[in-house]
């Protein structure tokens, strides 16, 4: 009767019923290593991690049945991913050495894994020297530590002598140097694996699509399209996924939704893990919707999804948030706020600041105040977001207020910060207060301006009406070839009815972005205003010649 309870446990948990498969368990009375292994690793499956843990202290403390390697390989992969789990699995490894139980390769492995997630180096060092069998997987274990320590010419050198170059070495050396922000050098290896390594499997081709959305290369993304479909892994949802959100990133959103509308037509299982593919394929779509400023469909998209019951997670939230900021729809924006409290959601510091943006941005000045307060941990990103609200508003001094605050509670500022604060001191007409600021960013903080600053700064002198200090900070500071800068100069021209140096510095961006709409744009409203109708009528000609067109103007009225 016992291999017939722990064929009926293991069905349990393959459909992630958990309740029953813990009840079922507690009812089996002569349970054998295969039923407390079962259980262990079904658990850790499914990432509860704690709970598989707290099972294994539970048969250790019943004594009655000792586990085998294979109970092992899961309660040190449950360690390697549980906060605090490592002094437990050296526990475990330390009682594995005094009882002489024998480690197979896999074992070893998981004690390998173990070690290196948690940053124990040295521990995985001597275990993997002292492995008398290795195979793919023990050199993987450890091209992932070295990747972690980033040391990336070693990294390289030790995957190029690797005796076993499986798929999963691909994958990891691949991933790793995207990690690390080498991404030209992960596209030259992703182009010798195709030429002399293994096939794809899922796993590739996430990360290959990932890779194209960075470079943002459609022509590369239809190409792994090409061979995801010629491998026969279209339906994998892992996979699709992938593909959904690098038609996104470049900007393909037909393309996107329609994978994505075949992908709901297949349709779903009823397991963890498709469901999990689900909501991550719709949060996946309303995200790439926010991206292309295609508003409505992401609000849309989000309707249908809460029709269909299809779980919402906090990344769906924090997407239709941004939505309902730039939209200002405020009625929307507050069901958000009133499902994340009634459902309990855990609210992460994205969440947070889109709740604090949405509000502001909706004139809710004082309900953005209001949730910032709430928060219980207040980082940079949530200070420097309200301090841009504050900008937003034109409350010059309130911004300087609070960013003095945030100093006082030992948050240091980053160059998000600064910029709120200096478009703050902008709004506000501080010129003073922003030039001070603009030093202590560089002088107290070590904050190289960015183009950002750069703008804010011309366009505090600019809007004061010091067109003259505008001019001579570009030439000091050496940013003549930034054209945001000179955009903030022009609109300052234009604002104190300049039209000699608004003609200039149009000319001026014609020549620095040639195919930019705005550019001839800019120059055809300074021919105009200054009644040139002839110019004018020539740079239209000239946009029709290098195929620049206007997008027509609209409104939400």
């Amino acid at each position: 009767m016992l291999h017939v309870s722990n064929y009926l446990l293991s069905i349990y948990l393959k459909d992630y019923d958990l309740k029953n498969a813990r009840k079922l368990f507690d009812e089996i009375p002569d349970r054998d290593v295969r039923t407390w292994t079962i259980l262990i690793s079904g658990f850790a499956r499914y990432g509860h991690y704690g709970i598989a843990l707290n099972c294994f202290t539970e048969m250790r403390t019943e004594g009655i049945v000792s586990p085998n390697a294979f109970t092992l390989s899961s309660v040190f992969k449950c360690c390697a991913c549980f906060n605090n789990g490592l002094q437990m699995g050296k526990a475990t490894h330390g009682w594995i050495m005094i009882n002489g139980i024998e480690m197979d390769v896999a074992l070893q492995n998981s004690i390998l894994d173990l070690y290196a997630k948690c940053g124990v180096f040295d521990y995985a060092k001597r275990l993997f020297e002292l492995m008398n069998h290795k195979d793919s997987t023990s050199w993987n274990i450890m091209m992932a530590a070295k990747l972690s320590e980033g040391e990336m010419v070693k990294c390289l050198e030790f995957f190029r002598s690797l005796p076993i170059k499986s798929v999963s070495s691909w994958n990891t050396i691949i991933d790793g140097l995207m990690q690390h922000g080498l991404e030209r050098n992960a596209l030259e290896l992703l182009y010798e694996m195709v030429k002399i390594g293994p096939g794809f499997d899922k796993v590739t081709f996430s990360i290959s699509l990932v890779l194209a959305s960075t470079f943002k290369s459609l022509e590369l993304g239809r190409q792994i399209h090409g061979r995801l479909l010629r491998e026969g892994m279209n339906e994998d949802s892992f996979a699709i996924t992938s593909l959904i959100d690098m038609y996104c990133k470049c900007w393909k959103m037909d393309k996107a939704s329609t994978i994505f509308q075949e992908f709901r037509r297949i349709g779903y299982k009823c397991s963890h893990d498709d469901l999990m593919a689900q909501t991550v394929s719709w949060s996946t779509m309303i995200a790439g919707y926010v991206q292309n400023g295609m508003m409505k469909d992401a609000l849309e998209c989000f309707s249908f999804m809460v029709h269909e019951q299809v779980d919402v997670d906090v990344f769906t939230l924090t997407s239709i948030v941004i939505a309902s900021a730039n939209v200002a729809f405020l009625d929307l924006g507050q069901q958000i706020h009133a499902r994340i409290v009634k459902l309990g959601h855990s609210v992460d510091v994205c969440l947070c600041s889109s709740m604090i943006d949405m509000y502001a941005k909706c004139g809710k000045l004082d309900d953005a105040w209001s949730f910032f307060k709430q928060t219980q941990t207040r980082n940079v990103v949530l200070w420097s977001v309200m301090i841009s609200s504050y900008a937003m508003h034109g409350k010059g001094e309130e911004a300087i207020e609070l960013f003095e605050l945030m100093q006082n509670e030992d948050v240091l500022p980053n160059g998000v910060s600064f910029v709120g604060l200096l478009t703050a001191c902008n709004h506000a007409g501080l010129i003073k207060e922003g030039c001070k600021y603009f030093r202590t960013m560089i002088e107290v903080y070590g904050i190289q301006p960015e183009v950002e600053h750069f703008a804010c700064m011309v366009d505090l002198f600019g809007r004061a009406g010091h067109l003259k200090e505008s001019e001579d900070f570009i030439c000091k500071n050496g940013i003549s070839h930034l054209r945001e800068v000179w955009k903030a100069f022009l609109s300052s021209c234009w604002l104190h009815k300049n039209i000699e140096q608004a003609n200039w510095i149009s000319k001026k961006l014609l020549e620095l972005e040639p195919h930019e709409t705005d550019s001839y744009v800019l120059l055809s409203n300074t021919y105009s205003a200054n009644y040139n109708w002839a110019e004018a009528a020539q740079l239209r000609h000239l946009m029709l010649e290098r195929e620049v067109r206007k997008l027509p103007g609209q409104s939400w009225i």
